[in-house]
């Protein structure tokens, strides 16, 4: 048990070390633009078709759900702003979240863990190239950029999903929907769960970065540093998100 957490105040130790470091490097040129350019394209891009499948089924399984129970109130007009509400505050926030993480941060974990066992990082610092400015800083940097947008892209599928629930047991109009929607939305809603989503692509991509960059040699190495990743990567989303709800409800 002591060695067990003594290993974890030495992740956490040398992971605001990494983190530190990144904040130093980022603001010093030069300045990865189309390295950068390049990741929002892998990790945003790429990841669209697997976020819109996940929220339209986010907001259609959602809607189809809570219908029967709203429906025993004479509650069914409630319906639209309660999934609107629920998917913006909290379910497509942290079930994209996970999804990247699953997806990017193994992926960067593999990758730079690869990197790391066959020495390309190693040669790239005789070349003369920053390897952490050029691999890190622009994966977590994107990270941070594109993961809000997915989740605010995943947002809007959600609740398109849950319209197409409604009207499977009724006729109600996309304009009534959207009015219905918009009506029951307000600043706490949408703000800090915004704001939040930018903390879980920080993470995601801090945590993929340092997995990979600090995997051992051997191969194996490689496929553990993907693994940790994504564990590390969710529990840290878990605990992100607590603490958002936590200190959002203390201030608003």
């Amino acid at each position: 048990m002591t060695v067990y957490l003594k290993n974890i105040f030495n992740d956490v130790g040398n992971v605001t070390l990494f983190a530190t470091k990144f904040f130093k490097e980022v603001f010093s040129p030069p300045y990865e633009f189309k390295e950068f350019m390049k990741q929002c394209y892998i990790i945003g891009y790429k990841s669209i078709p697997l976020v819109a499948i996940t929220g339209f089924i986010m907001g259609l399984v959602l809607t189809l759900q809570s219908r029967p129970t709203l429906a025993k109130f004479g509650a069914e007009s409630w319906l639209p702003g309660m999934v609107a509400l629920s998917l913006i505050r909290e379910i497509a926030p942290v079930i994209t979240a996970l999804i990247c993480a699953g997806k990017i941060s193994s992926g960067i974990g593999a990758e730079l863990g690869s990197m790391k066992v066959t020495e390309q990082i190693d040669a790239m610092e005789v070349a003369a190239i920053n390897p952490f400015k050029y691999l890190v800083v622009t994966r977590i940097l994107a990270t941070t950029l594109m993961v809000p947008i997915l989740v605010i892209f995943a947002d809007g599928i959600g609740m398109f999903g849950g319209y197409i629930g409604i009207n499977m047991h009724g006729d109600v109009s996309f304009f009534r929907y959207i009015s219905k929607v918009f009506d029951s939305l307000a600043f706490v809603d949408i703000i800090p769960a915004t704001i939040k989503t930018f903390f879980f692509g920080f993470f995601i991509g801090m945590i993929g970065c340092y997995k990979g960059f600090n995997a051992e040699n051997g191969t194996a190495s490689v496929g553990q540093a993907a693994n940790s990743a994504v564990v590390t990567a969710s529990l840290t989303i878990f605990i992100i998100d607590m603490l958002a709800v936590q200190l959002t409800d203390l201030l608003f």
